[in-house]
């Protein structure tokens, strides 16, 4: 099968990329590059040839002669969202559209959406929610998730088939580190600082899942028969891995030795939300995760000890993707629409 997987200079991408092709798919990248400037540690993995272009930009063209396609390239996270609402929309919604069109159009059959369980916002205490629970996003990252899922959802055909991977909040190892999520931030702060300082009192609730399992779930997706998969929502991740934010504090402190523990105070943030993660097993049933937290805190100590990651490091641009995106358009590198200024690498 030859696939595009976009945003393949990613946080997921670049494993997911390396993943399907061990597995024997032709993979092809695509990826506009806001941040290749992010490599934390070097890697032996064969990764595929990516286009780079922009998700608003692509043609019919440029998407003849695959079978399929993995969508990840879209702005991530939160923060990213809530500085400027209207062009994430314009990235993440209207340039998913573009995608979805155009793949249509070419002939691609399968289309595997990475969304995000972030859709569902704000729980109801103890109680655990799933696919067929009404949706409730908090920001413009999650709203932009709920639009791509609603008008995919309408195009679906006989020769169409779009599904729909709403990840847990992702954490683990990734050439293309993020230290802008829950896990990962608390595993950077824990080695640099040798302390771990929430920004919140710690009681909000958040499922969990280890970016290679994220891989592992569109590698399945894309295997599915098309009655299993065409039209249908998949929250990715395990029921056993809800978690409260201090739960993982802590889980992390007992991973790196000699480390304080610090609460804040409950804050503006109402996220809090536990997933049942029922349905993916029941219909892909060779998913299971291989991951918990305790022992992806353990790979990232691995890494860190052995790149000697410093706190510059943790603190890069490169790995954060607010930070990131606002010093390309401080540098003059990308226009408020977030497209490249190609008069500005004229001029280097």
């Amino acid at each position: 099968m030859r696939v595009l997987v976009t945003g393949t200079d990613g946080y997921i991408g670049a494993l997911l990329g390396p993943y399907l092709m061990d597995r024997g798919f032709e993979v092809v990248g695509l990826d506009t590059g806001y941040y290749r400037q992010g490599w934390l540690y070097p890697t032996t993995d064969n990764h595929p040839k990516t286009i780079s272009k922009d998700i608003r930009s692509l043609t019919v063209e440029d998407l003849s002669g695959f079978a399929a396609i993995v969508h990840l390239a879209e702005l991530s996270n939160d923060p990213l969202g809530k500085q400027d609402p209207q062009v994430t929309r314009d990235i993440n919604h209207r340039g998913s559209l573009n995608l979805a069109n155009s793949a249509r159009k070419a002939g691609v059959r399968r289309f595997v959406y990475t969304s995000s369980c972030s859709v569902y916002g704000v729980g109801k205490g103890g109680d655990f929610v799933d696919e067929e629970t009404p949706v409730k996003p908090q920001t413009a990252y999650a709203e932009c998730k709920v639009l791509v899922e609603h008008d995919l959802s309408a195009m679906v055909d006989e020769t169409f088939e779009p599904c729909f991977l709403r990840n847990a909040t992702a954490y683990g190892a990734s050439p293309r580190q993020r230290f802008d999520i829950v896990l990962n931030d608390l595993c950077g702060q824990a080695w640099t600082r040798k302390e771990i300082v929430l920004q919140s009192d710690g009681m909000p609730w958040r499922p969990l899942v280890h970016v290679l399992d994220i891989c592992q779930a569109a590698h399945l997706s894309l295997l599915a028969p098309d009655s299993a998969i065409r039209g249908q929502v998949f929250n990715v991740g395990s029921t056993e891995q809800n978690f409260r934010v201090i739960e993982l504090a802590k889980i992390v402190a007992s991973v790196f030795p000699g480390c304080s523990l610090k609460l804040g105070e409950a804050g503006a943030d109402n996220r809090s939300y536990r997933v049942n993660f029922d349905r993916i097993r029941r219909v892909l049933p060779d998913f299971k995760c291989a991951w918990a937290p305790e022992r992806g805190a353990r790979q990232m100590k691995a890494i860190f000890e052995r790149v000697a990651m410093t706190e510059a490091d943790f603190a890069a641009p490169a790995y954060t993707r607010l930070k990131m995106v606002l010093q390309l358009k401080k540098a003059g590198l990308v226009d408020d629409q977030l497209y490249w200024r190609r008069e500005a690498f004229c001029a280097l």
